[in-house]
Formats: structure tokens, sequence, C-alpha cells
């Protein structure tokens, strides 16, 4: 999956990933990490989900990755705030309050860059990239964030019936990816099939849609 795929995605505003809502696998499922106020939540591919606007209003500070840069100003200007931006070695950094995001590559970004991190909340990241890139991307999230506990959504389809992304990870990938390579007990949280509700989807001949929350607690090494 290279950027300009994308970047094109963003440019012509084909947007069928963003949500026009705050997620609520996010609201039914965060109580779970018991996470105290103040705590750092990392997005990757981000793009400008509400997601991040009602983790800030939970009291929490937020920091996503994102590619597109059209994306990033479209989710400071939607806040209606004017961020500071400067320079990382993949690209450029945007902050407002409790709000940062790196926007460049994420897999140039470095644990140092980062910052400490009580959660990463995957939302539309794995599902994003081809297998190829899922076997390099759970490794370096785990390093990145010194294997932070993990909301992470899936989904499963029939790969015959639709072309990702989003991309069908079923749960002996995850279990693969994570509990083999990255150290992390792995719970499941919630599984649902909602093709009801994905009219793009049933359209393109899907005939289920199953949506799957996971919790990933770091296992001692």
């Amino acid at each position: 999956m290279e950027s300009h795929f994308w970047e094109e995605k963003w440019h012509k505003q084909e947007l069928g990933f963003h949500l026009p809502f705050v997620n609520p696998v996010l609201k039914r499922n965060l109580p779970v990490f018991d996470l105290p106020a103040g705590s750092r939540v990392f997005l990757p591919l981000c793009g400008k989900t509400l997601d991040m606007s009602w983790l800030l209003e939970q009291g929490h500070r937020v920091v996503g990755a994102e590619l597109s840069e059209l994306a990033v100003r479209q989710l400071f200007e939607e806040r209606g705030v004017e961020p500071e931006v400067d320079d990382w070695a993949g690209g450029r950094r945007w902050h407002h309050g409790g709000l940062t995001v790196f926007q460049g590559d994420l897999f140039e970004l470095t644990a140092e860059q980062l910052g400490p991190v009580d959660l990463v909340y995957d939302r539309a990241a794995l599902v994003a990239l081809p297998e190829a890139m899922r076997a390099r991307y759970a490794p370096h999230i785990g390093a990145l964030t010194g294997n932070a506990p993990q909301l992470l959504i899936s989904f499963e389809y029939d790969p015959t019936e639709m072309d990702g992304p989003p991309f069908p990870v079923f749960a002996e990938e995850v279990r693969q990816l994570y509990q083999d390579q990255v150290r992390y007990a792995l719970q499941e949280l919630v599984r649902q099939d909602v093709i009801e509700k994905q009219d793009r989807f049933k359209a393109a001949g899907v005939t289920s849609f199953v949506q799957v929350a996971w919790k990933l607690s770091p296992l001692s090494v």
C-alpha cells in the first residue's frame, strides 16, 4: 500500500473510512482499561477521527500519527484551533493543548520522538495495511510504545467478496502478530456482524462484515 494511495483518497475526499461520529466501540470499551485522567493515548493512522476530540473530553492527552497533511490540517481546522507546527525526522509535528499529531511516515517515528504512551487505540491502522505491511507494523507499534496496552479493532469478511482496504484480519492472524511476535495477552471484548450498518460494503456484495474489539495486555518478559 503506497503512500500516494492514501494521499489521493484524502485529496479526492473519498473518506468512507471516516466516521461522522465517535466510534461506539471506543465509548463502550475504554472503561475496560481503567485509564486515569491525563493518560496519553496513541492513535496510529488517525486521520481526522472524532475519537480524538472525545478522548480529550474524557481528560486524556492524545497523540496521533497520520500520513496525510490534508487530514491533519482538516483535523485542527474542524476543532477551530491554530496548532503549533514544527519539523520532525519523518515529517511535521502539529500540536495544540493536549493534542499532538506526527504527520509523515509512521515507520520513521521513534519511541523517543513519540514519548510515553499509556494506551494504543488502533481503530483503523492494522486493517488499512496489506498482509506484508501488517507483519512489519505490529512489532513496530510494540517497540514504539513500549508494549503499551492496546484497544484494537479488526474486521473479518470473505476476501473473495471485496478487495480491501479495510482488509480482513482474522483472529488467527491477530494472535500470530500480537501474541506470538509482540508478547501480548489477547482478550476478545466484542464480536459483532455489522453488515446491516455498512451500506457501501453491502452494495459491493459483502454478505458478512464482523467487527472485533480486542484488549491487548503486555506480557511480562
